[in-house]
């Protein structure tokens, strides 16, 4: 059985976690082209090394960082999201157009 340390919960199965994707640096949304983002959400450099990944607790709805190595699969550290990320992002919209408007 493997077994995953949880930043809030302590360590469990791995059946209870979810795979969220990498964590990756994200374009700005108002002026990236649709290549752009779709390289964001979709792919990514599978190559051999340490990776920084999100993961998903889900009896517990918590949502926490994890480093593991692709190749051995080891899992070497996991923590909260806040000691990466010191601040929120607010996604902006485009101001609407007067033809937006009439619709």
């Amino acid at each position: 059985m493997k077994i995953m340390n949880c930043p809030l919960n302590g360590p469990r199965n791995i059946s209870e976690f979810v795979y969220g994707g990498e964590v990756k640096m994200m374009p700005n949304t108002l002026t990236c082209t649709d290549k752009e983002w779709a390289n964001y959400v979709f792919y990514s450099e599978n190559t051999i090394r340490v990776i920084t990944e999100w993961w998903f607790h889900s009896p517990s709805g918590y949502w926490f960082i994890a480093e593991r190595h692709t190749a051995t699969d080891e899992i070497f550290k996991t923590y909260d999201p806040s000691e990466l990320f010191t601040q929120r992002i607010d996604f902006e919209t485009k101001p609407e157009s007067v033809e937006e408007k009439r619709i």
